[in-house]
């Protein structure tokens, strides 16, 4: 595609590709923002709605569940109305539940506002889909990395943040069960706001948005669901399961088990929750990063090589942090395992754009899914009255490194044919 760029100035908002480049990672950020808004406050909304264990992690399953089925549908609108379109009509109608939620008082409802909440996740697919269109192959991997990770960081500033204005509204005289409830309302104007700026600030493409150069014409051609064949894809999904998926189990669950585990109150343990998320800042982008380097100097083996090692070493800290006995402990164990976890998304995320480059959109979605169904799945066991958080870390840290080999044995090029071509844009293409 013409016009997309070489480099990436991450201080720069010259030209439509570095100002889709901002607005599309704050518009992750502020959807994981809203998507996670709930999580930090939990003690307080498990104490009024009366939740049991099983109830909360009934909760944490439905906020991930959603964003499976709308991550598969995200990639292909993204390929047939245009990622700018589709991410003003995600953030406008997704903003209705986060609104709303504060209207449940019981437990049905309040899962069926999580739920429906769960559908900004999908908002991930459209960062990737648009960074991808804006970067050569040389940093795409980078870019994307770095917009994801960005993207991300809003589960650990919504883990800090969404607890000081819980605590603003009562130190306003309202009581705890009314403020988690307009806490709320602060992610919903955020989502309002950036859909007015990805209207009107960014474009589909370099050249234009999609009507403007024609691109419906073709745009059934571009989805194409054999793809559904090609095991790389999976492999991939599998990978992202354990690592996305992880993270996104971690959002929910982190600051309940600093509160039952280590007894600190709700605000402290949303800051050392927040830590986690905020190593997004430089860990998903040096995973993106390596993976650029590693494919430039040894093609998709290489990426595939990584992505195992990072991995390998997610799911050996995990076990670490399950039997940490102490809280700073348990936190030079989360800082470990969070940095390989979000290298692992990074590298991940260096792979797919290159597995199938006529349907970026549907794989990024499928692979994106993949993140979700991991943290569904892990959900299961947090909901569990016989398996304790402790345990659960345990059983996930082991099936990481199960998969790690799985992504070990995947080659993750067909033919040599196919091989060459790739490796040929990994090592500069312009």
């Amino acid at each position: 595609m013409k016009n997309q760029l070489t480099k990436l100035n991450i201080f720069s908002l010259k030209g439509v590709q570095m100002r889709t480049f901002h607005i599309t990672w704050l518009m992750f950020f502020v959807c994981f923002f809203g998507w996670f808004g709930l999580a930090p406050l939990m003690p307080t909304i498990r104490a009024e709605l009366h939740l049991t264990k099983a109830q909360v992690g009934n909760t944490i399953i439905a906020s991930v569940t959603a964003t499976i089925i709308a991550r598969l549908l995200i990639g292909k609108l993204c390929d047939t109305w245009g990622p700018r379109i589709t991410a003003v009509r995600l953030l406008l109608v997704g903003a209705i539940p986060v609104f709303l939620v504060g209207l449940a008082h019981d437990y049905t409802t309040f899962i069926l506002f999580r739920l429906a909440i769960g559908i900004i996740g999908a908002s991930f697919v459209i960062t990737q889909f648009h960074t991808s269109m804006m970067f050569a192959p040389n940093i795409k991997g980078t870019a994307n990395a770095v917009t994801g990770g960005w993207g991300n960081l809003g589960g650990g500033v919504t883990n800090m943040v969404m607890p000081l204005i819980f605590a603003a509204i009562v130190g306003f005289g309202y009581t705890k069960a009314e403020a988690w409830r307009y806490a709320m309302i602060v992610p919903g104007v955020m989502m309002l706001i950036i859909a007015l700026l990805y209207y009107k600030f960014t474009k589909d493409t370099p050249e234009g948005n999609y009507d403007e150069i024609g691109h419906k014409k073709t745009a059934g051609a571009k989805t194409d669901w054999s793809v559904l064949a090609d095991w790389r894809i999976w492999a991939l999904m599998l990978a992202y399961a354990m690592c996305f998926g992880m993270e996104l189990t971690f959002d929910n669950v982190a600051s309940l088990h600093f509160v039952d585990t280590f007894h600190l109150t709700q605000s402290a343990a949303g800051f050392w929750a927040g830590i986690f998320g905020f190593m997004n800042l430089f860990a998903r982008a040096l995973g993106g990063i390596a993976s650029d380097k590693v494919g430039k100097k040894f093609g998709m083996r290489g990426k595939g090589f990584l992505l195992a090692g990072v991995l390998l070493l997610e799911g050996a800290g995990l076990i670490l942090f399950a039997q940490a006995g102490s809280l700073v402990m348990a936190i030079v164990c989360m800082l470990t395992f969070a940095l390989f976890l979000k290298m692992s998304n990074g590298a991940t995320y260096g792979i797919v754009p290159f597995v199938n480059t006529k349907n970026v959109g549907l794989v990024s979605g499928i692979v994106g899914a993949g993140g979700n169904l991991g943290g569904m799945l892990f959900g299961f066991l947090f909901k569990s009255s016989t398996i304790t958080y402790v345990e659960a870390f345990t059983y996930i840290g082991y099936t990481v490194i199960a998969v790690s080999v799985i992504v070990l044995i995947t080659r993750f090029q067909k033919q040599p044919t196919e091989e060459a071509a790739i490796d040929s844009k990994l090592a500069g293409a312009v």
